[in-house]
This record gives C-alpha cells, structure tokens and sequence, in this order.
C-alpha cells in the first residue's frame, strides 16, 4: 500500500492544481479580491505538490536502501568450491520481494534454501530476513532437512503471532558423495537433470528430470505439519534447478503458463555452459515467453552444477573451502 500511496498521491495535488488554471484560464480573475486569493491558492498548492513530491523521493530512497539490504541477505548470488557451484537471482516485480535464497556451509555439507512468502511487496519484505535467518539457524542445528524445516515450522507458528504463508525449499549437498538430501514445502518441484541426457548421450534412459517432491505443506499453516526428507544422487556436471511459483505461472499473452515443462526446455537448451550461464538464458528465456506482459510475480531462480567429486570429506567441525561472490 505504501508503495502505491507513493505513486498516487501527488496525482491528488496535480489534479487540483490543473482544474484551478482550467476554471480561471491562464489569466487571474479579475474580480477585485478574487486575485490574490487565486494566487495564495496556486502558491499553496505549489508548496503542498512540492513537499509530497519529497516525501515521495524519501520513502522510494527508503525503498531502495531496504531491497539493497535484501539482496546483501541473499547473498551469495555465486558460490563457488571445487565440488558444487551455485547461481542464484531474484527479479521482484516491486521494490521489496518476499523471494529468497541463501546458500551457506554446513560443516561437511553445502546448504542451499530458496523460498517465496505469500504476498507481495513490503509485508513480504518485512517477514523475509526473519525467515532467512530462522532457516539458516535450523540447518545449523539439525542434520535433517525435514527436522530442520519442522524446526523453523514450530518457530514460525508459535512466536509471531499470525505467520505468513512460505513455501521452502532447502537442501544439503553432501560435497564428498554428491547426495542431495532434501526438504521441499510447497514449492515447484525442483528439477534434477543428469549431465549424460542434458548432452544426449543416453538415448535408452528416460531423458525427463527428477523433480523432487518429497517434504511436506508451506510453512506457517499449522505449527503440527509433518515434513519427511527426499534424497536424490548428483554426478559430476548434474543440475539442479529450483524456482519460486512466479516462474512456473509466468504467463504470455495467450495466457498460457510457462509451467515446470517450460523450465525444463530453457534448462536442456542452455546447460552446456556453467551454472550463472545456464542461470541467465533460463532467465532469459522466462521473459522472452512473457513477451512484454507484466509478471504478476517475483521471479527466483537458483541453479546447482554439480563441477567435480571431492577425494576426501573434510571434518564436520571445519568450514569448506569455497568461494562467495556478491
């Protein structure tokens, strides 16, 4: 609301001001008295269109600091390590987004989280580095995806009064084996692409990807939900691609949804390159569907390469190497 307050209320004072010089003309009244009293108005009205115009400059700034200070809490946008790399980006259709994602070291494992909370703008804005942090706490505290989400669950549900709405998905990359182990609460099904039918050289296997469905509801519904784990195996040069619903309903202009099929093509027509690259042609390929029609919905999109098989697992109580880029 404030976003829109911010838009239309000088509108209010232009609109006076016009049906003012549209009554009188360009010349004052020349009713004696009239005159000054028109000029005090137009002056009033000046000021008044003056001083919403810098209110309105102030609270867009406002806005901008705090969509910067979201994107400093999703960071890192690129992760790199021997073993894993890893592409993240959020298109908000707003100033601030209720998308997310983190990526961040779990001793021995690489935790990957994306999210979308219900609504848009700045009530979404405002619950997001609260989620952000609940979850990263969680994984540091339980092993388990689904225990770790059930965690954040009960948290969410019992000390903020009323919750919003998120669906999750989060991930534990096991960089010596290359196992996902996984938890996803309402999100589309993120997609596994094995590396041999990304480049077509299994033509007996089933080409179709692996969408991990195993989890439980959104967050925020009920603090006694039930969320289970799904595992899913990464080989060198797999890719796992997990989005927010705002990329999936995507629609063009004949009002058909750009849908988890659609992903799955932009996915296959540009995974022969690295993570961020495969990253932006999906991104690419999103908006070439839309076609010039407004999104309705923040677009997030994070994409895993697995790059390589680590020899040896480092030690729980040591942070991996690997690199964070902004």
């Amino acid at each position: 609301m404030s976003e829109m307050w911010t838009s239309e209320t000088p509108n209010a004072a232009e609109r006076e001001l016009r049906d003012m010089h549209f009554m009188f003309g360009e010349t004052e009244p020349a009713v004696p008295g009239r005159a000054e009293e028109y000029r005090k108005q137009v002056r009033a009205l000046e000021e008044e269109l003056a001083r919403i115009r810098r209110e309105q400059a102030s609270i867009q700034y406002s806005f901008f600091e705090a969509a910067q200070i979201q994107r400093r809490l999703c960071a890192p946008r690129q992760y790199e390590s021997p073993e894993f790399e890893v592409a993240g980006e959020i298109f908000p259709v707003r100033h601030l987004t209720g998308d997310f994602f983190k990526v961040f070291d779990l001793g021995s494992d690489l935790g990957v989280v994306l999210g979308d909370i219900a609504g848009k703008g700045l009530s979404a804005g405002i619950w997001m580095p609260h989620l952000v942090s609940l979850i990263h706490s969680c994984a540091r505290e339980h092993g388990d995806p689904a225990e770790a989400i059930a965690a954040a669950n009960r948290e969410l549900c019992f000390g903020c009064g009323e919750p919003p709405l998120a669906a999750v998905f989060f991930a534990r990359l096991d960089r010596l084996t290359g196992e996902v182990a996984y938890c996803n609460a309402g999100l589309p099904a993120p997609l596994l692409l094995r590396r041999d039918n990304l480049l077509g050289n299994n033509p007996l296997e089933e080409e179709g990807a692996l969408p991990l469905e195993s989890g439980g509801p959104m967050l925020g519904a009920t603090r006694a939900a039930r969320f289970q784990t799904g595992t899913a195996l990464m080989e060198r040069g797999d890719l796992l691609v997990a989005c927010s619903d705002g990329v999936t309903e995507c629609e063009n202009a004949s009002e058909r949804e750009f849908a988890l099929d659609g992903l799955e093509r932009a996915v296959r027509g540009f995974s022969v390159g690295s993570a961020s690259q495969t990253l932006f042609s999906a991104l690419g390929a999103v908006l070439d569907f839309a076609d010039g029609r407004a999104l309705r919905d923040d677009l997030t999109l994070l994409v895993v390469q697995r790059t390589a098989v680590s020899s040896t697992r480092e030690p729980a109580a040591r942070c991996p190497s690997g690199t964070f880029l902004q």
